[in-house]
C-alpha cells in the first residue's frame, strides 16, 4: 500500500508587515499598513523616538502590499487603495516597501524549512509547498493521533522557521496543493491545519468558492449567479452541467476541485521565462514636463533588472517596457538584442529604444522595464 500523501503549504503570517516589526518593535499590536513610498519613511526624533506616519490625509494613488492583523480588523487589507483605507483607519501607521529586506528574509525562512524538509516548490516571495509523504516519521503515529508524526514534522518546520527569522507562518497540510493552500489560511496567523478528505466536508464546503486558489473575480461571478456560494454548493452540481456552462477543461476542474481532488506534484525546479520591474506613480508624469523625474525612474528600474539577472545569474536577449497611460490604457514594446546581456547600461538603452515606439502624449500612471529570452549566465 502506497504511503499517504502529505502536501503543506507554509505561509508567512502578513510577511512584510511582520519584517517592518522586527524593525519597528515598538509598533507591535498596532494597525501597521505597508505600501508607502520614500516619504514616509520613519523620522527620528531628537529624544530618540521615532515618528510615523499615518494614513490620515493620504493623497495618492499608492495601494496597500499588506497589514497587520489589527489593520485588517479595522477593514483594510492588500490591495485596497491607500486612500480609501485612510478613510476606515486613518489612525493606521503607514510605512514605505523595503523589498530587498523582504526577500532577504524571503531566503531566510525557506533555507530554514529546507533544513527540516528539502522537497520544496517556491511559489514566491512569502510561500512555498513542501512534500512530507517521503519525510522520515511522517507516515507515522504519535501517541492517539494516527497523524502526529506529520503533524510534528510541521511544528518543528515553524519552530525552525521562528529561530532563523523571528517570525511566525502558518502551515496547512492535507493530500494535495489545492486543499493545503486553503488550509493555511484557516487558522491564522500562527496556525497549524491538519486535513484529511474525511474532514473536506466540514472544514472546506462551508467556505466561499473564491476560497479556492483558481476561482477569479469572474467565475466566482458566473457563479453567483447561478445561485452557487459555497464550496458545497459548488459540490452538489454534476459535472456535465459545470462543463456545459463553463467549458470542458475549467468545468471538471471545478467539480474536482470543490470534492477536493488535486494530483499535481509538486514543481522543485523551473527556469523563469523573464525578469521585470515595474511602478506606479503616486501622481501621472508627463513625458516632458516630467523628463528628469522619468529619466531617473527608468535608469532605475533598468538597474534593478540587471541586479536580479546578476543576483540570479541568468542573461536576457529580449528587452521590453510596460507603459499604463492616466486612462488605464496599457501598451508594451519590446526588441531583441544580438548578444544577451545583464548589464544595465545595455538593457537602459534598449529599453529607451522601445519607448521611442510609443505615443507619448498622455500622462504616465506606470513604468516597467522587462527582460525576456533568457539564459544561464556561463
Amino acid at each position: 500500500m502506497p504511503p499517504r500523501r502529505w502536501i503543506a503549504h507554509l505561509d508567512m503570517d502578513a510577511f512584510y508587515a511582520s519584517v517592518e516589526l522586527l524593525r519597528y518593535p515598538e509598533l507591535a499590536g498596532q494597525p501597521v499598513v505597508i505600501g508607502g513610498g520614500r516619504r514616509h519613511q520613519p523620522q527620528l526624533q531628537a529624544d530618540g523616538t521615532r515618528r510615523f506616519a499615518t494614513l490620515a490625509g493620504y493623497a495618492g494613488r499608492g495601494v496597500i502590499t499588506t497589514a497587520t492583523y489589527p489593520a485588517r480588523d479595522l477593514g483594510v487589507h492588500s490591495g485596497m487603495g491607500l486612500m480609501k483605507a485612510a478613510l476606515r483607519a486613518p489612525q493606521a501607521v503607514l510605512l514605505p516597501t523595503d523589498f530587498e529586506q523582504y526577500r532577504a528574509y524571503s531566503r531566510r525562512f525557506k533555507a530554514a524549512v529546507a533544513e527540516v524538509a528539502p522537497v520544496i516548490e517556491d511559489r514566491g516571495i512569502d510561500e512555498i509547498y513542501i512534500d512530507l509523504t517521503e519525510q522520515p516519521g511522517a507516515q507515522e503515529a504519535v501517541g492517539h493521533d494516527p497523524h502526529g508524526g506529520v503533524r510534528a514534522i510541521c511544528l518543528d518546520i515553524k519552530n525552525n522557521v521562528k529561530r532563523a527569522t523571528g517570525l511566525s507562518c502558518s502551515i496547512g497540510v492535507t493530500p494535495n496543493k489545492l486543499l493545503s493552500k486553503i488550509a493555511s489560511d484557516l487558522d491564522k496567523p500562527d496556525g497549524l491545519a491538519l486535513l484529511t478528505e474525511a474532514d473536506i466536508a466540514e472544514r472546506i464546503w462551508p467556505l466561499p468558492v473564491r476560497r479556492i486558489n483558481g476561482i477569479g473575480p469572474k467565475a466566482g461571478a458566473k457563479l453567483a449567479a447561478l445561485g452557487i456560494a459555497t464550496i458545497a454548493q459548488l459540490a452538489q452540481c454534476e459535472r456535465a452541467g459545470l462543463i456545459e456552462r463553463f467549458g470542458q477543461s475549467y468545468g471538471a476542474w471545478l467539480y474536482d476541485a470543490s470534492h477536493g481532488i488535486d494530483e499535481r506534484p509538486l514543481v522543485t525546479h523551473s527556469e523563469p521565462v523573464s525578469m521585470s520591474r515595474e511602478t506606479t506613480f503616486e501622481r501621472d508624469l508627463h513625458a516632458k514636463r516630467d523628463r528628469a523625474e522619468l529619466s531617473a525612474i527608468f535608469t532605475r528600474l533598468a538597474e534593478q533588472v540587471a541586479s536580479d539577472l546578476q543576483c540570479k545569474g541568468y542573461l536576457g536577449r529580449t528587452i521590453g517596457i510596460k507603459l499604463r497611460f492616466e486612462d488605464f490604457k496599457t501598451v508594451t514594446r519590446d526588441m531583441s538584442i544580438a548578444l544577451a546581456t545583464q548589464d544595465a547600461a545595455t538593457i537602459r538603452l534598449a529599453a529607451g529604444l522601445c519607448l521611442k515606439r510609443v505615443d507619448l502624449a498622455r500622462r504616465i500612471r506606470l513604468l516597467g522595464v522587462r527582460v525576456g529570452t533568457l539564459q544561464r549566465a556561463g
